[in-house]
């Protein structure tokens, strides 16, 4: 029946799209295949490419900002996809790099977008942070530099802090003679996006990475920008961390996306195998990497931060170069797209 039904449905929206059998606005897939000369060539995909998604996958993996919505918009047609998928005995996770919120917090605004979501199905890089100091039994003080969002999941942890939101007006005066003190039980330093991050934090953070024995450095994420509005493009955690690790001379351990940690807890969490997920996001930097890097299905989707792009991945490829040009043709973009990476 399923087939039947993709068969009669010939374009779709990314949104209702590929695993979508009902009614949808118009839609081009593509999949992508290595040539005999090594070389990719894209292809419009069969309703059979999409019915082996379908029986393949699982669980589906989505990420937010982009991909769910944008700023405080819900992306058209995502409500209706996501009851699809759940009425397809899909499982959901929901995966974000923004650690301003913890995983209550992104409940109530999945719940005021109108979407029906449980808190467990959501996976934060807040969350990940505490979900990754938990599982190296960490016994000492964290430092944060971020929002709410970090301490709340730390509070749950039973995990000892301090810095956060409480740090946002200190100032450093730098008159002579000045010393700053800090705590030498901070055991880690995690760094989150911090709209109020100041030189206070840049150096309590430095002296107890730099200082403190054993002191870790741990970065939620590395995201150059974020999508905190929906009027344009944000520098992202990526310049946080980046403060610290200029001043530290040190590499930090990061949690979320594309490292490893975010997906090896999600699979050990909801007993999943590698080869049963798919990974739905809109950057290939993080989103598809992190799917690329970990074996799963990815799904590419040109509603947020890679409408354009240079740089195509291939889960059972290494990196290879794909014409934005030639996508375009493929596609016939319209106002949103997917791109399907096969991985066989």
């Amino acid at each position: 029946m399923l087939g039947k039904r993709l068969q009669a449905q010939r374009h779709c929206s990314w949104r209702q799209q590929a695993i979508r059998a009902t009614r949808a606005p118009k839609f081009r897939m593509v999949t992508c295949n290595a040539s005999t000369n090594g070389s990719i060539q894209p292809r419009r995909a069969t309703v059979e490419d999409k019915q082996r998604l379908i029986d393949n996958v699982d669980c589906f993996i989505f990420d937010c900002d982009g991909v769910i919505w944008r700023g405080d918009s819900v992306i058209d047609g995502v409500p209706e996809t996501l009851d699809m998928l759940r009425g397809m005995g899909k499982r959901l996770v929901f995966v974000t790099n923004n650690s301003t919120k913890s995983r209550a917090g992104y409940l109530g605004k999945f719940t005021g977008l109108g979407l029906n979501v449980k808190a467990e199905e959501i996976y934060s890089s807040s969350y990940a942070a505490a979900a990754y100091l938990e599982s190296i039994n960490f016994d000492k003080k964290v430092y944060v530099i971020g929002e709410t969002g970090i301490l709340e999941e730390l509070d749950l942890k039973g995990i000892k802090y301090l810095g956060g939101p409480e740090d946002a007006t200190k100032v450093v005066k730098l008159q002579k003679g000045e010393y700053m003190e800090h705590d030498p039980e901070v055991g880690a330093v995690v760094v989150g996006f911090d709209r109020y991050i100041n030189y206070y934090k840049i150096q309590y953070a430095t002296l107890c990475i730099r200082e403190n024995p054993g002191c870790m450095f741990i970065a939620t994420n590395q995201d150059a920008v974020t999508h905190l509005t929906d009027a344009q493009e944000w520098a992202g955690n990526g310049s946080m961390v980046g403060a610290i690790r200029g001043s530290t001379k040190r590499e930090p351990v990061t949690v979320g996306k594309p490292a490893e940690f975010m997906l090896d807890n999600i699979a050990k969490t909801f007993g999943l195998q590698r080869q049963q997920i798919c990974m739905v996001g809109d950057r290939l930097d993080t989103d598809i990497l992190f799917g690329k890097n970990g074996g799963l299905t990815t799904c590419l989707v040109l509603s947020g931060e890679h409408k354009n792009y240079q740089g195509y991945l291939l889960p059972k490829y290494d990196v290879a170069a794909l014409p934005a040009r030639a996508v375009e043709q493929a596609l016939e973009v319209g106002n949103c797209n997917l791109v399907w990476c096969n991985t066989g």
